[in-house]
């Protein structure tokens, strides 16, 4: 592991992962709408050899090892440890064996490849270098290999996590990830959103025939408003603002979930918290020489 990705790889295999795990059941069901939307346009055929990039707790890497069939591969590779483990349970205990998952840095490891597909679930937004990362999985897939992420479009897009944003900036005073002393996740959900930025970083990378799909839908972001206010206070950006300001965030709390609690009221649905969202369908193929 490159030593400029330390910091993050702390973050994501500690304070994050205990977060994630705690809204797992919001941040697996609710996310895997748009990995479901993504696959019905990629389809990965039987027998291909696919590497999820950022797999996290491998949901994604399952599905793709389904689709693919048990003459082709799926693999998931993710920096933090504590997540391949959790990948790797799953998928003992589901019986997948073509599901293979591995600790890696994508901006600089070997990635195992060649493959003839690349995938990646909001796995991208978070590279401290997303420039070195593009280039180095497009070196892990075969010729013609075709590179397919789900990213987060504009903060407006998705009010779930932009509201509360606003609303916690309001309350709880900023602190930069430099001036902190803390670990953080990265650049942050956004760092992806522009497309003619990504876009020239791909071709930057050597990737030809890019495209941008928008693909919006309604994701469950609590059972109840309690649930959604924790959510919010835990992770994304409102989340680590809060996790920042230390022992001032802590004290602000009250005034938190108070103007939490109205910047979410309007998503309160009968069978729970749900609102609107946002992604890029990114797709890029690696050229034919």
């Amino acid at each position: 592991m490159d030593d400029s990705n330390r910091v993050i790889v702390e973050a994501w295999n500690t304070v994050l992962y205990e977060k994630f795990c705690r809204f797992r059941h919001l941040l697996v069901d609710g996310l895997s709408q748009h990995s479901d939307a993504a696959f019905e346009r990629c389809r990965f055929p039987q027998g291909a050899r696919v590497l999820d990039v950022g797999c996290g707790f491998g949901d994604s890497t399952l599905r793709i090892a389904q689709r693919v069939g048990p003459g082709g591969a799926a693999v998931g590779t993710d920096c933090a440890e504590n997540f391949i483990r959790s990948a790797e349970a799953d998928a003992n205990a589901a019986s997948v064996h073509n599901a293979h998952f591995f600790v890696g840095d994508a901006q600089w490891g070997d990635l195992r490849g060649p493959y003839d597909y690349a995938f990646a679930r909001f796995g991208t937004m978070f590279f401290e270098m997303p420039g070195a990362a593009m280039r180095n999985i497009r070196n892990a897939l075969k010729p013609g290999g075709v590179f397919t992420q789900i990213v987060w479009r504009r903060r407006e897009e998705n009010p779930w996590l932009h509201e509360a944003e606003l609303a916690v900036r309001k309350i709880v005073p900023v602190v930069a990830h430099e001036d902190s002393g803390q670990v953080h996740c990265g650049p942050g959900p956004f760092s992806m959103s522009g497309p003619d930025m990504v876009s020239t970083m791909l071709r930057g990378a050597g990737f030809e025939r890019i495209t941008f799909e928008r693909y919006d839908c309604d994701i469950c972001i609590g059972r109840d408003l309690d649930d959604a206010i924790a959510f919010a206070m835990a992770l994304g950006p409102a989340g680590e603002i809060i996790r920042l300001a230390g022992e001032e965030g802590e004290k602000r709390k009250p005034q938190v979930v108070a103007a939490l609690t109205q910047a979410l009221a309007p998503f309160v649905r009968p069978n729970g918290i749900w609102a609107p969202s946002s992604t890029w369908f990114i797709s890029a193929t690696n050229p034919i020489l």
